[in-house]
């Protein structure tokens, strides 16, 4: 066995030793329309896990980088303001 691979005891087949096992206590119900979903994708219930956690995690990531370079430009300015050309007059006129 190379030393980057861990004896899963779940399986029998050798898991990277960067992965990681977690445990998760679901509802029979939601477990049976979860493997429905799977099957239907022609996937595992753990890979649609694994792909809405990166998908969570990469949105998450996303938005902090987007709120970051908002911040950025607020601190600049979003834009440049035109001059003004009315008065205070102007805009109460009826």
């Amino acid at each position: 066995m190379t030393p980057d691979l861990a004896r899963n005891p779940c399986y029998t087949d050798p898991v990277p030793a960067r992965k990681h096992n977690l445990t998760l206590t679901l509802d029979e119900d939601l477990l049976a329309e979860a493997r429905k979903i799977a099957i239907d994708q022609r996937t595992s219930v753990n890979q649609l896990v694994r792909d809405y956690l990166t998908t969570l995690v990469a949105g998450n990531t996303g938005r902090a980088h987007a709120r970051k370079e908002l911040k950025k430009l607020m601190r600049k300015g979003l834009y440049e303001p035109a001059p003004i050309t009315w008065t205070r007059q102007d805009l109460h006129e009826r």
